[in-house]
Order: structure tokens, then C-alpha cells, then sequence
């Protein structure tokens, strides 16, 4: 007898299926509790490798604890960069599951450049580690800065290289530090308009009434009767006095605000700010300046000013040196200005004072000028071996011609 088979007989298989891979569901979730409660002494985990054993003692626990309750994201990572754990601080930083991070590939949540940066570090295995700048990609698209910090950890029975990370979120710092840049440029502002004011004062009226003084001292001084000697000189001394309170009075209006900037450009007062320099230490100054075709804006002029006067006053301060090149050129797109001694030098992570080089207050100060203006300073620097400072600043690009 021929028998025909239903063609609804073959269902009964998924249903099987379907219900293993939720016994299997449950079970990693089971397993995933127990390991996060500490209830777990050690897990066999097969790879390509083959079986891996994993040792979790039991009197970890409350590290654990601490490690999923911390604010850094921790991971444990292989050498291929394959997520072995990771803790809710992590996966709150790139907002995925932790389920689907841990098992997951590192990669997934770096950019090229980062990857291209992070490889070395992870293959060098420096037992002392180190770390990196880098970003985070959110879900969603969005890009997280942190600070990545490398270790090397105990291999607990595993064949391969184990490495520990720990990640910080700089969102909070980076806000913090662009709120005080934000401060420290409106600052600068301040300063220079102020400066500006009191030099324009002293310029148009302390010195016009010293001057003023001094011509009615010299009528003085004439008018006094040939007998009257010792009060004729003393009107004369005097007269010098006052003309050397002019002349300081207008020195100093000038370092306040060098009305030369505004009138003539930028290469007039580089070259009269050399010459001053030179004049008053006796060290050598060779100013080159390339023709500018379009002249910067005011504030960047101002700006690469600021920050030759401040490399010269470190030359004078520090450097000990005989001769300064100082070179204003173009830079791709922007304006470069290179202040370069043969002076004693310094370690360029640690100079004169003790400081880190980018603590230092000069070096600090010509940075942030630099960067307030969309440019970079950098400082080449050893001992006995001179200082070259370099500053490139972009210019805004001309509109285009209708």
C-alpha cells in the first residue's frame, strides 16, 4: 500500500531548532550572570585555538564589583583584538549592549587612523604599557574622545597574549578645556585692548605734556641772566631729565602697542623689534621676510608679534645665544614665522625651571596664541644644540570672483 506524505509532516524540525538556540540563549545569559556575580571559578571557552581555559578565582569577586561599577570602561582584549570582557561602562560609552561587545571584534568600534594607531602599541606588549588619544564610534555615528590605557595581564591558562584596556570619556574634560581656552582668548582679548588704550594715552597726552614741560624748562633756561650759572645748569639738567622721561614714556608706549604694526605691516615691526633686541643684549639678529602677496588680518599680525617678542625675551632670559635667525614665510595656505637660536637649549619635555614643556608660561602663552588663531607652534629643542620655534598660521581663504 502507497502511503502520501503531508506535505505540513516537515515542520516539526524548526520548531526543534528554534527551541535549542533559545536553551542555548539562556544558558550564555545563565553563564554571563554568573560570571558578573563571581559564582564562576573557571570557563572553558572553544575558539580556533581549541578549548581555552579561563580561571576566575572566587576571592576576585568584589574586584569585579569594583570593575563593573567604576565609571572607566575596562576591557580584556586578545591579540587579535577580539573583546574576552568587558564591563557596562564601556558598553554605555559606545551604546551597545554588552552582550553584543563582548565576543565582538575591538575594530568595530574604532575609525582607520585609530586602528592604524592602537596596532603597534597592542603588539609591542611593553610591560609597562602605555596609552593613546583616541576616538570611540558610537552607535548612531557619533565619535567618543578618549584615553586608552594599555596593559599587559596574566594569561590565567590562555595560549595567547591577553591585554587589559582601560578607556576614560574626555568629553567632559575636552568641554572643560575649550571653556577655558574660550576664557584665556577672551582674556588676551582684554589685555590687548586694553594695552592698546593706555598706549594710545601715554602717546597723545603724557608725552605731548612732557614734551610740552621740557620746551618751557629750555625757555627757561634761556631766560635766566648769564650771572645766574648754578640755577641756568640745574634748569638744564633738568631739561634732560624730562627728555629722558619722554623718551622712556614712549618706549614703553611702544612695547604696549607698537603703533608701526597698524601702519606699516608685519615685517616693519619684526624688523624694528630685531633691531630694539639687538641693540639693547648685542646679540646678533638676521631678520628674512618673504613678500607677503594679501597682508594678514590685524589680529593675526598682532598674534606672530606677541610671539617673536616672547621668543626673544626667552633668548635674552635663557638661551645664552650669539646669534637668532628669525624667517617670515609662507606656509601652504597661511603665514609661518621661525625664531631659530644657537643658544644653550633644553630638554624640550623639561626646560629651563623644572616645568613640562607645555606647562612652561612663555611656551604656554605663544601656543595659545597660536592655536587662537587656527594655527600650531612647535618647539625643537636640545641641549647645546639651540632652540628653533615654529608657528604657521592659515589665512582665510579670499572669497571667490563673481
Amino acid at each position: 500500500m502507497k502511503t502520501t506524505r503531508h506535505p505540513k509532516a516537515a515542520r516539526p524540525a524548526p520548531s526543534r531548532e528554534t527551541a535549542g538556540l533559545r536553551a542555548r540563549l539562556a544558558e550564555a545569559e545563565e553563564t554571563l550572570r554568573a560570571i558578573r556575580a563571581g559564582e564562576v571559578d573557571t570557563l572553558m571557552v572553544t575558539g580556533k585555538q581549541g578549548p581555552q581555559m579561563f580561571t576566575l578565582h572566587g576571592a576576585e569577586h568584589a574586584y569585579r564589583v569594583l570593575i563593573e561599577s567604576m565609571n572607566e570602561g575596562a576591557l580584556t582584549i586578545a591579540a587579535d583584538q577580539m573583546i574576552l570582557y568587558a564591563n557596562q561602562g564601556f558598553a554605555r560609552m559606545v551604546d551597545c549592549p554588552l552582550e553584543q561587545v563582548i565576543g565582538g571584534s575591538l575594530r568595530r568600534f574604532l575609525s582607520v587612523p585609530d586602528r592604524a594607531a592602537l596596532g603597534p602599541l597592542l603588539k609591542r606588549g611593553r610591560p609597562a604599557g602605555g596609552k593613546l588619544l583616541l576616538g570611540l564610534q558610537v552607535t548612531g555615528g557619533a565619535r567618543l574622545p578618549v584615553q586608552i590605557s594599555i596593559r599587559p595581564l596574566a594569561r590565567n591558562g590562555f595560549k595567547g597574549v591577553i591585554i587589559g584596556l582601560v578607556v576614560t570619556d574626555l568629553t567632559e574634560s575636552r568641554r572643560n578645556e575649550e571653556l577655558l581656552r574660550a576664557l584665556s582668548h577672551r582674556q588676551v582679548q582684554t589685555q590687548e585692548a586694553e594695552r592698546g588704550r593706555v598706549a594710545l594715552e601715554l602717546h597723545d597726552h603724557i608725552t605731548q605734556l612732557l614734551c610740552a614741560v621740557l620746551v618751557r624748562c629750555q625757555t627757561l633756561a634761556d631766560k635766566l641772566p648769564a650771572g645766574a650759572g648754578p640755577a641756568k645748569a640745574e634748569a638744564r639738567r633738568l631739561r634732560a631729565l624730562l627728555g629722558q622721561t619722554a623718551g622712556e614714556v614712549e618706549r614703553i608706549s611702544h612695547d604696549l602697542r607698537p603703533g608701526i604694526l597698524e601702519y606699516l605691516g608685519l615685517a616693519a615691526v619684526l624688523r624694528d623689534t630685531s633691531n630694539r633686541f639687538a641693540q639693547r643684549t648685542g646679540v646678533s639678529v638676521r631678520l628674512a621676510c618673504v613678500h607677503l602677496t594679501e597682508r594678514p588680518a590685524p589680529n593675526i599680525e598682532l598674534a606672530l608679534y606677541r610671539i617673536l617678542e616672547e621668543a626673544l625675551k626667552n633668548v635674552e632670559q635663557h638661551a645664552r645665544a650669539r646669534h637668532v635667525n628669525v624667517l617670515l614665510t609662507k606656509c601652504g595656505g597661511g603665514v609661518q614665522l621661525v625664531i631659530l637660536d644657537d643658544g644653550v637649549g633644553f630638554n624640550a619635555r623639561r626646560p629651563p625651571g623644572g616645568r613640562p614643556a607645555k606647562g612652561g608660561l612663555g611656551l604656554l602663552a605663544m601656543r595659545e596664541r597660536a592655536a587662537y588663531m587656527g594655527g600650531e607652534l612647535q618647539v625643537k629643542s636640545t641641549p647645546r644644540a639651540g632652540t628653533e620655534i615654529k608657528i604657521c598660521i592659515p589665512l582665510p581663504a579670499a572669497p571667490a570672483a563673481n
